[in-house]
């Protein structure tokens, strides 16, 4: 309430203050840890990913609570079409009609929206989510946390991208599809020539070939994070990607376009799983979530992601893939909001997101709530083990104008073939350091 002016009478300062006083015990009156502020109860609108798998899991999570909650409805829907979901949500955020939820949330969308003033800082406003998310996921929360240590995402699910490829392609290639060598970026790149010089695939890998900065999580920075032990692309403020590391990482991938192995133009389908489930692509980078999309199209196998020199398993970092849970400002029911999170991220409702969708909860205990889970279905064991190592995007201010600079200099000398590597990506560096 804006304060009382100096004429307001002595009624009307009592009447003020009974007012206040009655807000204040509608927002503290629910369960849930709530600070004591006007936090109310209520329905809520909800978007997911449009991933026929989420799909499922969201309709039964959202059933099961309206049972049980028929005063408080969810209403959920796939996050409408546009350019990307980031765009979607960065419009809905200025226009003021965001979802109360988005259980899609990039972690490398969450300083902009931030900015825009479009998240809850929950860390702030619910008594509880700090215990809860820690008690949750572990050290892996603080990877999530902003400039000011305040928690505006829940970690939700992690999914370590690995290197798939094309069994019935290597064979015809003459290569072993039973033990690949995909060690090293030799090893990569003579694969690549003897599928291309057998003619058995169009070519041997194909990421999203577009300028959008999110497409770096599919070519350089998970093999990045490999070579380099879990680096992140931004450190201190500051672009890692120039040290040798880096470079040798760089040189890799422009070998592959030069040599024609990748392929710089937009794919025609689906630009992320489409070229491997299609058969186009030879190898491809995916999370565990790409049983669902490539079973029934192709005979695949998975190995981590190579790095220059060629490392163990258990000690190849990759890249996280995580999507979280976002709950914006534009939430009338803010209360309901945060206990229907919780809700969503029980045991019981992890359980079914890995059992559903072949995505791992980002909490401490996978092992454990998913061991029967695991018993059953041996693909998801690497991926497992390779949960305490996935490594996601920094959290920094101006991290969208960053990842597309650096996007911008690798579409220039990285799919071209052609490039001073040292140069662009020097001149990338500083302009990256200066934001």
């Amino acid at each position: 309430m804006g304060a009382m002016r100096r004429v307001a009478t002595a009624a009307t300062a009592t009447l003020a203050v009974l007012a206040v006083l009655a807000l204040a015990g509608c927002g503290s009156g629910s369960s849930g840890g709530a600070t004591a502020t006007a936090l109310t109860s209520g329905p809520i609108d909800i978007w997911y990913s449009t991933n026929k798998q989420e799909i499922t899991w969201a309709g039964k999570v959202v059933k099961a609570w309206n049972d049980q909650h028929p005063d408080q409805k969810v209403t959920a829907q796939a996050i409408p079409a546009g350019k990307s979901s980031e765009d979607v949500i960065g419009a809905s955020i200025t226009a003021g009609n965001a979802p109360c939820l988005v259980f899609n949330t990039a972690p490398a969308a969450v300083p902009a929206f931030q900015k825009q003033g479009g998240l809850v800082n929950l860390s702030s406003t619910f008594d509880d989510a700090e215990k809860y998310i820690t008690a949750r996921s572990g050290a892996a929360a603080d990877g999530f946390r902003s400039p000011d240590h305040g928690l505006y995402q829940v970690p939700w699910k992690t999914n370590p991208f690995m290197l798939y490829y094309n069994k019935d392609v290597f064979k015809k290639a003459g290569l072993d599809p039973a033990h690949p060598k995909l060690a090293t970026y030799d090893d990569v790149l003579a694969a690549a020539k003897a599928i291309k010089d057998s003619g058995a695939a169009d070519v041997a890998i194909y990421p999203p070939a577009t300028a959008d900065y999110t497409n770096v999580n599919f070519d350089f920075y998970p093999f990045y994070l490999a070579n380099s032990g879990g680096t992140q692309l931004i450190k201190d403020g500051k672009a890692t990607f120039t040290g040798e590391q880096g470079m040798q990482t760089l040189k890799f991938w422009q070998t592959l376009y030069a040599n024609g192995y990748a392929s710089a133009e937009a794919y025609s389908g689906d630009m992320w799983a489409g070229p491997f489930a299609d058969g186009v692509a030879a190898m491809g980078v995916a999370g565990p979530w790409g049983k669902a999309q490539f079973d029934g199209k192709v005979k695949y196998g998975v190995v981590p992601i190579p790095t220059a020199a060629g490392k163990a398993a258990d000690a190849t970092s990759t890249f996280a893939d995580s999507k979280n849970i976002g709950l914006f400002t534009a939430c009338k029911n803010k209360l309901t909001a945060w206990e229907f999170t919780k809700f969503a991220t029980n045991d019981q409702n992890d359980l079914a997101l890995l059992e559903t969708t072949g995505q791992f909860p980002t909490r401490t205990d996978v092992p454990e709530l998913a061991a029967a889970f695991l018993g059953k279905n041996a693909f998801f064991e690497p991926f497992a083990a390779a949960v305490p190592r996935a490594v996601d995007v920094p959290n920094v201010d101006s991290l969208t104008e960053r990842m597309q600079t650096f996007r911008d200099a690798w579409t220039s000398a990285v799919q071209s073939g052609k490039g001073d590597l040292p140069k662009t990506f020097g001149d990338a560096a500083g302009t990256i350091d200066g934001l």
